[in-house]
């Protein structure tokens, strides 16, 4: 990586400076952890990161969509998978699998969900849940769908990881589900976030714009007052859940700036211009404030890049 790349996101000081250079020894961090895997009873590993990243983002059964990116990742890790195959490899599904429930809506066409009490809580969870299945599903969809692209092997630990995490979020939100009477499908939920899989498919530096660095980031306007709303309900158990979301999407939009750079430093382009100029093509509407500046600048996303696009609120 260009030595101005990595000046400019992982200065000294900054608290996620050590995560950044985390999976540059090829292994996986010592906080991440991945379950043991079935592949030699159930089926084999993938024959390449490409395809594991296919298998995970076309599984329609969620349990099996969380077992793949556990083992996709496991052998990634263990240096087992090439990136890619030598010989042409079948395209990412244009559409992630889904069970048959939850009912898929247009977001215009969802209800208003429940304010407050057992209800609102379940409707929360479901909601969150929701938001990181399909983040699941991004990420594994640009590990897949830019593994011909040429990048360093360490971009793709990165993203490994950061599946692996939103498999995490997801399992974790699920199961509170659970221990509240209820289940992911209970409620309809809304097919909108897959639009930005669509709108940047073939344009890398516009995926890393769009996801980690709007959607990610969004996370860390949002979440710390979410934690202390669910504290204030005494609901300890999602505010737990919600902590560990937030520690990781600092980490997942660190990642986002670091290599977000790295393609703009390599295509000698400045970083914050292209980072508006895609935003703006491939994000319907403003971005909306109040930001986490502080947040959002540990993790390399200064306001340079963000503030121009702020949208007005009156």
């Amino acid at each position: 990586m260009p030595k101005r790349c990595w000046t400019r996101c992982a200065r000294k000081g900054n608290p996620l400076r050590a995560l950044l250079f985390q999976s540059q020894n090829g292994k996986p961090p010592a906080d991440m952890s991945i379950s043991p895997t079935r592949t030699d009873v159930e089926g084999h590993a993938p024959a390449s990161l490409a395809c594991g990243a296919r298998q995970i983002v076309a599984a329609a059964d969620l349990d099996e969509k969380i077992r793949l990116s556990h083992a996709t990742a496991r052998a990634w890790f263990a240096r087992t998978l090439s990136v890619r195959r030598r010989t042409a490899a079948a395209a990412m599904p244009d559409q992630p699998g889904r069970p048959e429930r939850p009912l898929l809506l247009p977001p215009r066409d969802m209800p208003k969900r429940a304010a407050g009490g057992r209800q609102g809580k379940i409707a929360l969870i479901h909601s969150l849940a929701h938001i990181e299945l399909n983040a699941v599903d991004l990420t594994w969809d640009l590990v897949g769908r830019f593994a011909d692209r040429q990048m360093p092997r360490s971009f793709f630990d990165d993203w490994v990881r950061v599946g692996l995490e939103e498999a995490k979020h997801f399992s974790l939100l699920r199961q509170r589900l659970v221990e509240l009477d209820s289940h992911y499908g209970a409620l309809p939920a809304h097919h909108g976030l897959w639009e930005a899989a669509e709108s940047t498919g073939d344009d890398l530096a516009a995926r890393l714009a769009v996801i980690p660095l709007v959607l990610e980031a969004r996370g860390l306007d949002i979440t710390p007052p979410m934690i202390e709303k669910t504290l204030a309900a005494g609901d300890r158990e999602t505010a737990a859940i919600l902590e560990i979301i937030y520690r990781d999407e600092k980490r997942h939009v660190a990642f986002g700036a670091k290599w977000f750079r790295f393609v703009c430093d390599r295509d000698r382009c400045d970083p914050e211009r292209r980072f508006q100029d895609l935003v703006r093509r491939h994000f319907k509407g403003g971005l909306k404030p109040p930001f986490n500046d502080r947040a959002r600048a540990e993790a390399g996303l200064t306001p340079g890049f963000y503030r121009p696009l702020a949208r007005l609120i009156g």
